[in-house]
């Protein structure tokens, strides 16, 4: 097998390009897009939105590489099917693979002058990358863990929103219930794909659902879904269409209710699935809609 073949089967177990493309595609142009109708701003050129989804890529590919370098001795002790341990790919080779789009990374920023927003994501992802120094205590709290790890979600939000503010005046006034929305979205990504039904917990690997059961944790995620809605609806409000958000928000947040309660009923490796696949189909519905409904309707401030 050649190392192009092994690269490729990397990708479609740990970094799926079909799953993972399209919804930062939909996140990073909702970001530039949201930035300049909050601001009543024309929307920038494709080359903006080609700089915004390239830089998404490359940041969330870093940060897959530096969880995997995290998890090195959890994976080899109890997850020896993923495919560094079984030795499909070298760790070493993700890692410098991880480096190595830097200067990418930074010439998209430059271009589209973000590079010290850039930088600061950079910054946050190394201290994730050595749990701010103090990983027995984070691990043994997990909200804490959380809320710290998924700060960066706003962080790179702020370097995509600033793709289309940088040199207009600043970011807009409501910028900061997107920037919430995509707080609250890692959260519900993070504990939708790591809800467990019981057979599926594996010992040595955490989850949401052995911290807090499995029931739980599903209402928890679903209370999360909520907050999320409410913020989209604000941000509706915000651009002058507050009946067409809570329509969208109403109809994501019953659909992810449904999902919810399916899982708490009868928690398997079926309904687990479909949670987290409710989680990923939340967050691209809600940034598409966020971007879209303005456009469509012709909401704006």
């Amino acid at each position: 097998m050649t190392p192009v073949q092994r690269f490729l089967i990397y990708q479609k177990e740990r970094f799926p390009l079909a799953k993972t493309a399209p919804l930062l595609a939909v996140f990073s142009a909702a970001s530039i897009t949201v930035s300049a109708l909050l601001a009543g701003r024309p929307l920038p050129g494709l080359g903006s939105y080609g700089a915004g989804f390239l830089l998404a890529m490359i940041l969330f590919f870093q940060m897959r590489a530096a969880d995997e370098w995290k998890d090195r001795e959890i994976d080899r002790l109890y997850r020896p099917e993923r495919p560094i341990p079984r030795g499909m790919v070298q760790l070493r080779a993700v890692l410098w693979l991880a480096v190595g789009v830097i200067p990418l990374g930074l010439i998209a920023a430059a271009g589209a002058g973000v590079v010290w927003l850039l930088l600061l994501c950079w910054l946050w992802l190394a201290l994730m990358t050595v749990e701010f120094g103090a990983p027995e205590w984070l691990r043994a709290h997990m909200l804490v863990y959380l809320v710290s790890h998924m700060a960066i979600m706003p962080i790179m939000d702020l370097m995509l929103t600033g793709i289309e503010w940088r040199g207009k005046g600043g970011p807009a006034p409501g910028l900061w219930l997107f920037l919430a929305l995509s707080f609250v979205n890692g959260c519900v990504l993070e504990i939708g794909r790591k809800t467990w039904a019981p057979d599926a917990e594996r010992e040595g690997v955490e989850s949401y659902s052995s911290l807090w059961g499995a029931e739980r944790s599903a209402r928890i995620w679903l209370a999360l879904v909520a907050v999320a809605a409410s913020l989209l609806v604000g941000l509706g409000a915000v651009l002058g269409l507050f009946w067409p958000f809570v329509v969208l928000a109403g109809l994501g947040l019953a659909g992810a209710a449904l999902v919810s309660f399916a899982f708490t009923r009868h928690p398997s490796r079926t309904t687990q699935a479909r949670l987290d696949a409710a989680a990923g189909l939340w967050v691209l519905v809600c940034y598409a809609g966020a971007a879209g409904l303005p456009l469509v309707l012709g909401g704006g401030t």
